[in-house]
């Protein structure tokens, strides 16, 4: 593919020009260019230049329009000096339209791959084994699973890790009690769905803690199991399979529902690292990053204490022997660095586990395992609350199971749909019930996605699936909105014809649909899908306001004009389709 340049680049690129014409001695300058009410853009750069040079920012700007080619033929059309020093900038309609169908000419929309693409680790989607998945795994998979998109899409390698909770003391109560009552996870006969699984696990949580709590002796038979498992007895280990297997059952059911893709050689849990802990503490002691203190290992940082003042270490490993998570992060780390390359690693983590993973961080750069050329960074995601603005909880005060979550956001956006069907549309049943999916992951997905990560949001299944507003329903409304005009069509073809003239509404939805590539190099780079959700947002409002003003299959100006409109309409649906994807949502060709 080419690399399509984006029309404020290439007006940036120009004024920078100007710029240094007029004033050699200053260098390159940076325009300060930025989209503007008052025009397409404004470039603000003359005043911090003019002062610096201890001159006159209106007569610095002139000499700049003085030095532009505008008119017939020229990216620019006009351009004007406003107010102290400010440019103000009008692109041709030939330009906008020439560049989109550059765009449209390449599948992938004439987005560039990224400069120096690297290696990147992503953390993301962490449920514990035995344990129901709820609605605080949600943040993690979701915003996650976007970022490997986003990331791929600009040409990075992209690692998967799931570091699940597969590893730890409560297995030996857990092992025990399987084994003196070796039927608990037998299933009834044919393929098991994810949902009785989860209901073998559970009941066999809630005895085998019944018991621990109730009698003495078998809590020291379950805690000889730790010393088992953690010795690798093969016996006990085959039982943990078991479990590990039977949750990933119902993980994997759960992921489905939410329309992820998860691989069994990207998870790779607590346990993957054990052989490695003995050695990571080994490392850290020798190289003195590491200090015995009480009797267990700990890293220490002057600027983290306690509430008296003390303070509070990294425990690497116990005084008891066992080891911390810090042991079994650390070591993910040297793995991840040392034997997968990666040049950064992304934890997709809560925001309350951000000491924790500061702790980490700088004690494997201490340790040299992260440095100038490889770095760690939390994308840290804030709390999904409950309308009343306290965290999400059922009536009863339980943590709300993700499965019964995702089950009423598919009913009531089914429900929408079913109520929106008419003659015209005619969606028959499996229609309806495939909309609903799509429709109703699609918003929960799209509500996380929409707001910043570390920022918490309130949980609202009646505004998430509404067709008004910053919705993923609005934008799947206006990408269908299009593919029914496009199935209208006739023997009109989506053509670009730069000569025309423009109205307002169309050069608006052209300059935002131009925009694409530089917005996803922004969302990469500071991984913030949020401004992905936001671009398609004002996208589709941008399309809603064309497609209001300016008829497209009776466009007044002829054939030549409906075109150019069908064009403009195929491109904005390949946008918002792509865009889409890359948040993980669907698309329904009709709604």
């Amino acid at each position: 593919m080419t690399p399509v340049t984006s029309l404020a680049a290439s007006v940036n690129q120009r004024v920078a020009d100007a710029l240094s014409a007029a004033l050699p001695e200053a260098g390159a300058a940076d325009p300060l260019l930025r989209r503007s009410d008052r025009a397409d853009f404004q470039a603000n750069g003359m005043l911090a230049l003019a002062k610096k040079l201890k001159g006159n920012p209106r007569e610095l700007a002139g000499q700049v329009v003085a030095g532009i080619a505008t008119g017939e033929g020229a990216v620019i059309k006009e351009i004007e000096v406003s107010g102290p020093g400010f440019l103000n900038i009008t692109v041709a309609d030939e330009a906008i339209i020439s560049t989109l169908a550059a765009r449209a000419a390449d599948d992938r929309l004439g987005v560039p791959y990224a400069d120096r693409p690297g290696t990147t680790v992503i953390d993301y989607a962490q449920p514990n084994v035995a344990k129901e998945m709820h609605v605080g795994h949600l943040r993690s998979a979701v915003i996650g699973a976007a970022m490997v998109e986003i990331l791929e899409f600009t040409g990075e390698k992209v690692i998967r890790r799931h570091h699940i909770g597969d590893w730890g003391t409560q297995f030996g109560m857990l092992i025990q009690y399987l084994t003196e009552h070796p039927h608990e996870l037998d299933h009834k006969g044919g393929e098991v769905s994810g949902e009785e699984a989860m209901t073998n696990l559970g009941r066999l949580y809630k005895a085998s803690r019944a018991l621990f709590d109730a009698d003495p002796e078998f809590k020291e038979r379950a805690r000889a199991r730790v010393v088992d498992l953690q010795a690798g007895d093969e016996e006990t280990l085959a039982l943990w399979r078991r479990f590990v297997d039977e949750s990933k059952i119902y993980f994997y059911s759960v992921f489905n529902k939410l329309d992820m893709d998860i691989k069994d050689q990207d998870v790779v849990g607590e346990s993957g690292y054990n052989a490695m802990l003995e050695e990571t503490c080994r490392i850290l002691e020798e190289t003195g990053v590491a200090v015995r203190s009480d009797g267990a290992l700990c890293v220490f940082f002057d600027d983290v204490k306690g509430p008296d003042g003390n303070p509070v270490p990294l425990i690497v490993k116990k005084s008891n022997g066992g080891y911390g998570y810090a042991a079994t992060d650390l070591s993910a780390i040297r793995d991840r660095v040392q034997n997968l390359g990666a040049e950064t690693l992304l934890y997709v983590v809560d925001v309350r586990q951000s000491l924790h993973f500061k702790m980490v961080f700088e004690t494997a750069r201490r340790a040299g395992w992260l440095n100038d050329k490889t770095e760690a960074v939390q994308l840290a995601f804030g709390t999904v609350l409950g309308k009343d603005g306290k965290p999400f909880k059922t009536r009863e005060g339980e943590t709300v199971r993700l499965v019964d979550l995702l089950d009423e956001a598919i009913e009531r956006a089914t429900a929408v749909v079913r109520e929106k069907n008419n003659d015209k549309v005619a969606l028959t049943d499996e229609e309806i019930a495939a909309n609903g999916v799509q429709i109703g992951i699609g918003a929960v997905k799209y509500a996380d996605l929409s707001t910043s990560a570390g920022r918490d949001y309130k949980f609202d299944l009646d505004q998430m699936v509404s067709l008004n507003g910053d919705t993923s329903v609005y934008i799947q409304y206006a990408y269908a909105r299009i593919r029914s005009i496009l199935r209208l069509r006739g023997e009109a073809e989506p053509v670009a014809h730069p000569e025309l003239a423009l109205a307002p509404a169309e050069r608006a939805l052209g300059l935002h649909l131009d925009q694409f590539g530089e917005m996803l190099a922004e969302a990469a780079a500071g991984y913030e899908p949020h401004k992905v959700a936001a671009y398609l947002y004002h996208l589709a409002s941008l399309y809603t306001t064309f497609y209001d003003q300016c008829p497209v299959l009776k466009a007044e100006g002829g054939a030549d004009q409906v075109a150019n409109r069908l064009f403009l309409c195929d491109l904005t649906a390949r946008t918002l389709h792509q865009g889409l994807a890359l948040l993980g949502i669907r698309t329904p060709e009709r709604l």
